[in-house]
């Protein structure tokens, strides 16, 4: 598998000095519903995960580090009614791309990133790069708060601005609906 598919999730379990978990490539037209609807499409996660769970959502930040101006972060979205995880997330945040008010809406990381590109009215596009297939393990269940291994889904995701400059990328996960 492409270290760039892998990327920023290799980049947070190598920190932790572990091994990411299986993952492979999967066609979207593979991917069984709700995942498919959940994660195939041009659109912002945040809005998406609110929707289908007909609940806002709330950011928790499990770690993160800046380096030359990147912000990369593990974080899990969570439903504000259920206060269950739907989505466990590792992203790069290109910090010095983004309007000022911006940035320190993102550092402060109260508020998920799609929340922030819309109540800053942030012109921004989701350009999904690959869906996957992940075999969860003890960090990703830990997270989602599972109780075994399971097959999940997600997306290697990029989202940029106007002049295609990549204002983040990540890998979002989707734990077991």
């Amino acid at each position: 598998m492409s270290s760039r598919i892998m990327n920023p999730l290799a980049e947070a379990y190598s920190r932790k000095g572990h091994e990411p978990p299986p993952i492979e490539i999967v066609d979207p037209a593979e991917i069984p519903q709700p995942y498919r609807g959940i994660l195939v499409h041009n659109h912002d996660m945040t809005p998406t995960l609110e929707a289908f769970h007909s609940d806002s959502i709330r950011l928790r930040v499990l770690s993160h580090y800046i380096d030359s101006g990147q912000l990369f972060r593990e974080v899990v979205l969570i439903s504000n009614r259920g206060e269950r995880p739907v989505e466990f997330g590792v992203i790069r945040i290109y910090l010095d791309r983004f309007p000022l008010l911006a940035q320190q809406l993102i550092q402060e990381g109260h508020l998920p990133l799609g929340s922030i590109l819309k109540l800053k009215s942030v012109p921004h596009g989701s350009y999904p790069q690959s869906y996957l297939g992940v075999q969860s393990d003890d960090t990703i269940n830990e997270f989602l708060e599972l109780d075994r291994s399971y097959c999940l889904y997600g997306r290697h995701n990029v989202i940029a601005n106007q002049r295609m400059q990549t204002l983040a990328e990540m890998i979002e996960i989707l734990p077991p609906l």
